[in-house]
């Protein structure tokens, strides 16, 4: 008999830590916003965590995807320009967005078209990860592809070993977290990239996730010290009202002006085929809106060359052109040592190179699968 996805994906787990033991051997996961109530030999809504005699197992010792590219592409524009990012993914989400560009991987045991994503697993051991972001010169270790909330115990056997090598560490995330997991992950990350999908309450349930969880989430991880960017799709007809976009650029201003905030371009993807992509207007607007509320970095996505300076980083107090990019590319880079304005002395919120000439600049490809 031929073995299912899941059947498959359930041997490569362990015991998980992110759950509480209940009555008549239940239990709830906290990796999540969601915190399933999770019955014996049933599993939680992103379908990869499960109970079994009373014990959450958990996704372990594998990769669907893992590949070296620049950090500019998480996004992370503030986390050492021009670095490599070594970024591995797993299977499942605890969201189902219908223009997810990643549903290969993220709607896998949920959606039978991604059943193929089976193919693209490898068995790995931590050690073997890191060992591999040292040969590639990473200097920053990233989980994404899939939402890693819901594989934390993964990413974390990973990360300590990373944490002994100097390499830093990144979580790519929907945001729909819980306090449980951002202190679990604290001690070994340094920045949370953060998706904020729509700032109404009724459009986020479609998507399978509660606007005020996410919002949550950006407010703590900015409170634990996380280096927190944001970013913010701009949907045609679903969140692109200037109301929408003010109300969320507000959001993020009274968390802290100095998040960024990258506005980035809709195209047709998966189940959301019907909206046009997002015009270079709309996207410029969005970015306007941002910098209107009081945001002190704004960016524009997805539409290299066509933004203006939304690709570029600026002081927020004199306006002198500290970072130039195209795309994912640093082409000029004037943050000196300590993260510093050379022309008026401005601290430069964010996590810099020790050394300016350290920024990798003009020197980006294709990216590099690892295996």
């Amino acid at each position: 008999m031929k073995t299912t996805l899941g059947e498959f994906l359930d041997r490569l787990t362990r015991e998980g830590e992110l759950y509480e033991t209940l009555e008549d051997n239940a239990v709830r996961c906290f990796a999540c916003g969601h915190r399933c109530l999770i019955r014996e030999g049933r599993r939680g809504i992103c379908q990869v965590r499960f109970n079994q005699a009373g014990k959450l197992l958990v996704p372990w010792g594998y990769v669907a995807a893992l590949q070296a590219d620049p950090i500019e592409k998480k996004p992370f524009f503030h986390v050492y320009p021009g670095a490599e990012a070594m970024t591995f993914g797993m299977l499942g989400c605890d969201f189902h967005c219908d223009y997810c560009q990643n549903h290969l991987t993220s709607q896998a045991m949920r959606d039978p078209a991604s059943d193929l994503a089976g193919g693209f697993v490898r068995r790995i051991a931590p050690e073997q990860i890191v060992s591999l972001a040292q040969s590639a010169g990473a200097q920053v270790i990233a989980s994404s592809y899939n939402e890693p909330l819901i594989t934390s115990e993964w990413a974390v056997a990973i990360f300590r070993l990373a944490q002994q090598t100097g390499i830093q560490c990144v979580y790519i995330s929907n945001g729909n977290a819980t306090p449980e997991v951002l202190k679990y992950l604290r001690p070994y990350l340094v920045g949370y990239k953060i998706d904020l999908k729509t700032m109404q309450d009724k459009q986020y349930r479609q998507l399978g996730g509660v606007l005020a969880n996410v919002l949550d989430s950006i407010r703590l991880a900015h409170e634990l010290g996380l280096w927190v960017e944001v970013v913010t799709l701009v949907v045609p007809g679903f969140n692109d009202s200037t109301d929408e976009l003010m109300d969320a650029a507000r959001s993020l201003v009274s968390v802290s002006p100095d998040i960024p905030w990258h506005v980035t371009a809709f195209h047709p993807d998966y189940k959301m085929t019907g909206p046009s992509p997002t015009s270079v207007k709309t996207l410029l607007r969005a970015a306007e809106i941002g910098q209107e509320a009081g945001l002190h970095y704004v960016y524009a996505g997805n539409l290299a060359g066509r933004v203006s300076e939304y690709e570029n980083t600026y002081c927020p107090q004199c306006r002198a052109l500290l970072i130039e990019r195209r795309s994912y590319v640093i082409r000029r880079y004037q943050v000196a040592e300590g993260g510093i304005c050379p022309k008026c002395g401005a601290k430069i919120a964010g996590l810099w190179h020790q050394r300016p000439e350290d920024a990798r600049l003009d020197g980006w490809g294709m990216p590099r699968p690892l295996f």
